[in-house]
């Protein structure tokens, strides 16, 4: 059964996040709030949690899995991003963005697009989830939590406990999230001189990237 972690959606006790790090190291998926909806996190470098965070959305190796960052300087570290795609990134985080830019030696294999050598990138800006990510001192591989056969995101913690319970070692419970997905941007076109692609609108404006 899925340990409930409930904490103070503005100053997060530190207490509780360092028991749910040590569920993340210890192979587990845990569902977070962020500055969207819920979504599914585990270890980086965890290939059995990130097989079963797919599992939990059935999705394929083709979706894209999201690297959640500290800040825009750890996210370069596993994006090749030149300087119209940084000017970009620094426009948009943090935020409920996500960006899709090719992905750096640092991304294991198995976790960027089979056939475009992408990868799902987004600096959040939910007080909870970037606690946790500052204790854990490394990115988080992240899914938004859409249920199987479902287009709308989860938000409320205690419902996503009932349902997923038996397939996730935690939830953290920060009050409920927005209803609405990141909004999704390919930025990788730019990297050959094109412009960048909208994917999915969604909680982000597109105004605030000038597009």
């Amino acid at each position: 059964m899925s340990q409930f972690f409930d904490v103070h959606p503005d100053n997060p006790q530190p207490r509780l996040l360092k028991q749910a790090v040590q569920l993340l190291a210890r192979g587990g998926v845990l569902a977070v709030p962020t500055d969207s909806s819920y979504a599914l996190v585990c270890h980086l470098d965890d290939k059995a949690a990130a097989d079963r965070m797919r599992r939990i959305r059935q999705v394929d190796d083709k979706h894209h899995l999201t690297l959640l960052c500290r800040d825009l300087s750890e996210l370069a570290s596993y994006a090749r991003v030149d300087n119209r795609q940084y000017r970009l990134l620094k426009q948009a985080t943090p935020g409920p963005y996500t960006f899709i830019l090719e992905a750096s030696k640092e991304v294991p294999r198995r976790l960027s697009h089979p056939s475009r050598k992408t990868i799902g990138l987004r600096v959040p800006s939910h007080p909870t989830l970037l606690a946790l990510l500052d204790l854990h001192n490394a990115p988080l591989l992240a899914t938004t939590l859409i249920p199987p056969g479902e287009t709308d995101p989860l938000n409320d913690a205690q419902a996503i406990r009932e349902r997923f319970q038996h397939e996730l070692a935690g939830v953290i419970d920060a009050g409920a999230c927005a209803l609405e997905p990141t909004t999704v941007i390919d930025l990788a076109p730019m990297g050959t001189g094109g412009e960048p692609e909208l994917v999915r609108q969604g909680q982000g404006s597109l105004a605030r990237l000038g597009m």
